[in-house]
């Protein structure tokens, strides 16, 4: 899954350790309790090396599950219902579930997307069980103190770049032969199901192998999807605590814009 993950290749990676990239296969289980463990254990590691982690990503639940050390096990899942709504998915689709999340917590609605059923049941699950908000329980998360002294920056720009941007990426990655990594993924049995192929690119590109829509419909279909997720990641982002928004159009280039947060670090004593 590299060209639509857009993962960073040996020569990109300059010498530079990266970790968590190729630990699992696309048929492989994982969720944020995963990635929580995964990432406090390199942390660790980079630490006793005595050097600086960098957590880089733009997925806001994730970020926060390992910058303020989230409790995941406080509410055990409710298998019955889940069963239920996953039964309630296959027959009535996802939107119909990210429909029901609306009516109990829009605050979550808003920034779950209506494709990611994992965390749409999640969400309904926990008000199920608890009869409160998963989005309360987040805040609240949140506002623990982090185990760690960190800088959080959001790179952003305006809206009409940042769209430009996204729909230049798509094309790009058409051209390096997304399609013909989707087919060789879908061939070896990696289906629509599966997390790793509800993830953007994969599931807008199965849709045509399996003939319910042309390429170039996939194609828009991607982009506006694409364009909805960096609308949710600046939601997010926004009510995140203690984040730094760098607006990359104040400066003339990427070297600039690392000088800028080298000083930010050492004014705040992180190196």
């Amino acid at each position: 899954m590299d060209i639509g993950t857009a993962k960073i290749t040996p020569e990109e990676m300059e010498g530079i350790p990266h970790y968590l990239i190729d630990e699992l296969d696309p048929g492989d289980e994982f969720n944020v309790v995963k990635f929580q463990q995964y990432a406090k254990e390199y942390i660790r590691q980079i630490h006793e090396k005595g050097k600086i982690p960098i957590l880089v990503g733009g997925t806001g639940f994730y970020i926060q599950a390992v910058l303020y050390d989230i409790d995941f096990t406080e509410n055990d899942s409710h298998t019955s219902y889940r069963e239920e709504l996953e039964q309630l998915a296959k027959e009535k689709g996802e939107e119909y579930l990210h429909e029901m999340l609306k009516k109990v917590d829009p605050e979550s609605a808003e920034v779950i997307h209506p494709n990611n059923k994992k965390r749409v049941i999640r969400a309904l699950e926990y008000e199920k069980l608890t009869g409160d908000k998963i989005s309360i329980h987040n805040a609240i998360q949140r506002d623990n103190e982090s185990p760690y002294c960190f800088c959080y920056f959001v790179l952003n720009k305006n809206r009409a770049q940042l769209y430009e941007t996204i729909d230049q990426r798509v094309d790009l990655m058409i051209q390096k032969g997304l399609l013909k990594e989707v087919k060789l993924l879908s061939e070896r049995g990696y289906h629509r199901e599966l997390v790793s192929m509800q993830g953007l690119g994969y599931k807008e590109l199965l849709a045509f192998l399996e003939a319910e829509t042309t390429l170039e419909e996939a194609i828009i279909l991607l982009k506006r999807n694409t364009r909805h997720f960096a609308k949710r990641q600046l939601t997010w982002f926004k009510r995140e605590k203690k984040v730094i928004w760098v607006n990359k159009e104040e400066f003339t280039n990427d070297s600039e814009i690392l000088t800028y947060l080298l000083k930010l670090l050492k004014d705040n004593n992180i190196t």
